[in-house]
C-alpha cells in the first residue's frame, strides 16, 4: 500500500516542499486550514474548490468561514460524525475526514469542474492524513488561547464588579454618613456658640463632640478615597494624575519641594471603562507613594500614553533606587513591607490582562511601567 509521503512525492519534489513550508509555518486557525486548502487546490489537477471544517471545542459543530455547520448535516457534517468519506451526490468531489486526537478533527471538502478523479481524492487523502497532527496541535493551541481570554474576560468582569460596587458603596458613604457627619458638626458649632459662659463643662464636652464629630468625617473621607477616589468621577484620569502630582508636589523633597510632572501622549477614541482607570491610578499613586516614602526623591515624572490597544503608564524617579533581590524576596530577613505595594501593582495589572515592569538599582533611581490592553481591542 502507497503511503502518503510516496504519494505526494509521485507528483514531484515541489509539492512535498510546500506541504513541508506549510506544515513548519507558525499560522494558527483559521489560517493554517486556508493554508491547506489552498495547498489542495494547487496540488490537484482537476479539483476547483476546497473548503476545511474544523470541529469546534465542544465538538457539536465544523467551522469554517462560512456559518458554523452542525455535526451529521450535509456531505461536511456526514463525514465528520461518521468519521468515513462522504463522496457528492453529483460525483463532483467529496467531504473527507481528518483524523486526529482519538477521533475526527476537521473535514476537507473538495470539489471539481467535472467528475473527480480519483487521483486527485487520494492526493487529498493523503494530505489530510499528513496534516492531521498539524490540524491537532492548532486546536489544541486555540483551545488554551480561548480558555485563556476567557479567563482574562471573567478576571475583568470580577474587577468591574468590585469596583461598581465600591463606587456604589462611596456615594452611599458620601450622600448619607458623611453629609450626617457634616450636619453633625455645623450642630455642635451653633450649641457651642449659643451655649452660656458659665457652663465651661458643658461647653468642654461639646467641643469633645466636635473634635470626634471631625475625625470621624476625615476617616469617611478616607475610606471614600480607598473605595472610589472622587476624583477620578470629577475629572477623569488624566486630570485625576495631574491632581495626584500637585499633591504630592506639595511636600518637601530631599534638597527642597519636589519636582512631579504628568506627561500624556496619544488620544482615546472612548473612555475607558472605570475600573480601568480606577486600576491606573492605583498604580500611579501607590508609585508615587513609593518614590515620596522611600526614594528621597527630587524628580518624579509620570507618563500616560495611549495607544490604539493599549494603556501605558510610566513612573520614574531619580531617587535612591533599590536593590530588586531584596525588596521582592519572598520571606527571609531581606524582605521589606514595601514589596507589598509593588506586588499589589503587578497583581492590579494582571487581573485586567496587563503587566506592571520595575526596574531599580541602588544610586540610580526607579521607574514603574504598567501597560494595561484596552477591553475588546487586545492586539
Amino acid at each position: 500500500m502507497t503511503s502518503p509521503l510516496e504519494l505526494l512525492a509521485g507528483r514531484g519534489t515541489d509539492l512535498l516542499v510546500r506541504v513541508v513550508a506549510a506544515a513548519c509555518s507558525d499560522r494558527e486557525l483559521p489560517r493554517m486550514a486556508e493554508e491547506l486548502a489552498g495547498l489542495v487546490v494547487r496540488s490537484a489537477r482537476a479539483l476547483t474548490f476546497c473548503d476545511v471544517y474544523v470541529l469546534d471545542e465542544e465538538e457539536r459543530a465544523l467551522e469554517w468561514p462560512g456559518p458554523p455547520v452542525p455535526l451529521g448535516e450535509g456531505d461536511a457534517g456526514w463525514a465528520a460524525a461518521h468519521g468515513r468519506v462522504r463522496a457528492h451526490a453529483d460525483g463532483r468531489g467529496a467531504a473527507i475526514p481528518v483524523h486526529g486526537d482519538g477521533g475526527v478533527i476537521a473535514v476537507v471538502d473538495v470539489r471539481s469542474a467535472g467528475p473527480a478523479l480519483p487521483e486527485d481524492l487520494a492526493l487529498v487523502t493523503a494530505l489530510a492524513e499528513l496534516f492531521a497532527p498539524v490540524l491537532s496541535s492548532c486546536r489544541r493551541l486555540r483551545t488554551a488561547r480561548e480558555r485563556e481570554h476567557a479567563a482574562e474576560r471573567f478576571a475583568e468582569r470580577a474587577v468591574e464588579a468590585q469596583e461598581a460596587e465600591w463606587s456604589r458603596l462611596s456615594r452611599e458613604i458620601h450622600d448619607g454618613i458623611a453629609q450626617r457627619l457634616a450636619s453633625l458638626g455645623f450642630h455642635l458649632s451653633a450649641a457651642e456658640r449659643a451655649l452660656p459662659e458659665h457652663h465651661p463643662e458643658a461647653l468642654a464636652q461639646i467641643m469633645m463632640a466636635r473634635r470626634l464629630c471631625e475625625l470621624a468625617a476625615g476617616e469617611t473621607r478616607a475610606a471614600i478615597g480607598g473605595l472610589r477616589p472622587p476624583v477620578l468621577d470629577d475629572l477623569g484620569l488624566s486630570a485625576a494624575l495631574a491632581t495626584l502630582a500637585r499633591e504630592a508636589g506639595d511636600g518637601p523633597g530631599p534638597s527642597g519641594v519636589i519636582d512631579v510632572t504628568v506627561t500624556v501622549e496619544g488620544e482615546l477614541e472612548d473612555e475607558l471603562p472605570d475600573h480601568v482607570q480606577t486600576a491606573l491610578y492605583r498604580i500611579a499613586q501607590e508609585a508615587v507613594g513609593n518614590s515620596l516614602r522611600h526614594a528621597s526623591a527630587n524628580r518624579v515624572d509620570l507618563l500616560l500614553e495611549h495607544s490604539s490597544d493599549r494603556i501605558r503608564l510610566k513612573i520614574a524617579d531619580d531617587g535612591l533606587g533599590f536593590s530588586m533581590r531584596d525588596v521582592l524576596a519572598r520571606g527571609g530577613r531581606g524582605r521589606r513591607p514595601d514589596s507589598y505595594g509593588l506586588r499589589g501593582m503587578r497583581e492590579r495589572a494582571e487581573l485586567l490582562g496587563g503587566r506592571v515592569a520595575v526596574r531599580s538599582r541602588p544610586g540610580a533611581g526607579t521607574t514603574v511601567e504598567a501597560v494595561i490592553p484596552i477591553p475588546g481591542r487586545r492586539g
